[in-house]
């Protein structure tokens, strides 16, 4: 816990001296996020006539963050309290820190530098010299490997992943042939849910060793809320940082294109109703805001897996002050 305190005032003051606003949006929102594999505990308010409306807990502030730039700030951190139901583990809690920030006017590589600086300060501040996890080590402070992620499933699995992609869309047939042997593939598993597969269990786990790997331009199917890469339709301006095999940052090169992204938004609750027998409903001021946002990139950083490596610890609960009870 004193670590967990050292590395919040090291990037505090990291952000500071980069000229970042820090914020804090609401916790309670209409949407909680609009992603297939990801659920929120609900609730309801009652106004004072005595109406009841629901209300979730948000998974992310991302999109309370975009309304800010949408209203003119520029740059913007939050250290958010955000929640996942149906999540517990090693490196899942149902409630945790996000460490969340954007740059408008920037594209999405400045803000993979800015994660680079992060978590060299973090472990600057502890004073630790290599992370590890499971029996992965990884040098915070070395020059990290930069890997698309077509590159990843070519030397990892043998795959030719963008051959599986057009036109922004993934084509299931192509991607199962790919994979078959590799995972086990359902006959309802869609493309998304095959790659998923496979970057888990065949790309994931040899990430990070050694030095930090930045995973980028994700295929277009799971663009998420990046904009597709002008240059490449196939791809989007997403990528992911990862340590000793563990996720630590993901972020985007914000997609501006309001359209898109409700079409993207409607496919995933659609999926999210056949698969969970449930949808979250869209934030339309969120959607209003996309429209009027300035180009801008952003990132999301799993605070406690960060200070969890950082400070040798081998469960994010050791390093959160009031873990849930184990029956959450």
């Amino acid at each position: 816990m004193q670590a967990r305190c050292a590395v919040t005032k090291a990037l505090r003051a990291w952000f500071d001296a980069e000229a970042f606003v820090e914020v804090e949006t609401g916790v309670l929102q209409v949407s909680p996020g609009n992603e297939t594999h990801l659920h929120a505990p609900r609730t309801a308010l009652t106004s004072p006539a005595g109406e009841r409306v629901t209300r979730y807990l948000r998974t992310s502030p991302e999109f309370a963050c975009k309304k800010l730039l949408a209203a003119g700030e520029r740059k913007i951190v939050e250290f958010a309290k955000v929640f996942r139901d149906r999540e517990r583990g090693d490196l899942h809690l149902p409630e945790f820190t996000m460490l969340e920030w954007y740059r408008a006017g920037c594209a999405y590589d400045i803000v993979m530098a800015d994660c680079i600086a992060v978590i060299a300060r973090a472990a600057r501040t502890t004073g630790i010299g290599t992370f590890s996890f499971r029996g992965r080590r990884a040098d915070p402070l070395a020059e990290p490997e930069r890997l698309t992620v077509a590159a990843a499933f070519d030397r990892f699995a043998g795959i030719d992943l963008l051959k599986t992609v057009a036109a922004g869309e993934g084509d299931r047939a192509a991607l199962a042939s790919a994979a078959l042997g590799k995972v086990r593939i359902a006959d309802d598993d869609t493309w998304s849910d095959i790659f998923s597969k496979m970057l888990v269990e065949h790309i994931e786990p040899q990430l990070g060793q050694g030095r930090l790997t930045i995973l980028f331009e994700y295929p277009a199917p799971e663009a998420a809320l990046a904009r597709v890469n002008p240059n490449d339709d196939r791809v989007s301006e997403r990528f992911e940082v990862y340590a000793c095999g563990v996720e630590l940052a993901n972020g985007f090169g914000e997609l501006t294109d309001a359209a898109e992204q409700r079409i993207r938004f409607t496919r995933a609750m659609d999926e999210k109703q056949s698969r969970y027998g449930e949808r979250y409903p869209l934030d339309e001021d969120f959607l209003a805001a996309v429209d009027s946002m300035p180009q801008a990139s952003g990132v999301a950083l799993g605070f406690d897996r960060l200070v969890m490596l950082a400070s040798g610890a081998s469960r994010i609960d050791q390093v959160v002050w009031t873990p849930p009870a184990e029956d959450a």
